[in-house]
């Protein structure tokens, strides 16, 4: 069993930054794919952006891209998303996925099986 535990959601004005972050509990760290997601009131859940196992590919949804870019260090079994230019229709409760023994970075819900809490992000106009 994986667990996943985001951090740093919180309420910013549009134009701010924030950064997210999500810790694994299990090693073998390096072998997974892993993803941020979001889902605002009344919407489906969609895929930010993925990154494969090495953190060498990243896959974006058109929504962030040139905004958002989403990292791996896996000495520290971390997870992060860097979200800069924040606007108010990016206001969504963010989760991190995972999904061990893969290579490709995807944005496809059933490709993950281990999912966070989630962290809520609020964005004013």
């Amino acid at each position: 069993q994986v667990q996943l535990v985001e951090s740093g959601g919180g309420s910013v004005q549009a134009g701010g930054s924030l950064r997210l972050s999500c810790a694994a509990s299990r090693s073998r760290y390096s072998s997974y794919c892993m993803a941020w997601f979001r889902q605002a009131p009344g919407k489906e859940r969609e895929g930010v952006a993925g990154i494969n196992n090495d953190g060498g590919s990243t896959s974006d949804a058109d929504s962030v891209k040139r905004r958002f870019t989403i990292s791996k260090d896996n000495a520290k079994n971390t997870l992060y998303l860097q979200m800069n230019s924040l606007q108010p229709e990016d206001t969504a409760m963010y989760y991190c996925a995972a999904q061990m023994w893969c290579t490709i970075a995807t944005l496809r819900e059933s490709d993950f099986r281990y999912w966070g809490q989630g962290t809520q992000v609020t964005v004013s106009s």
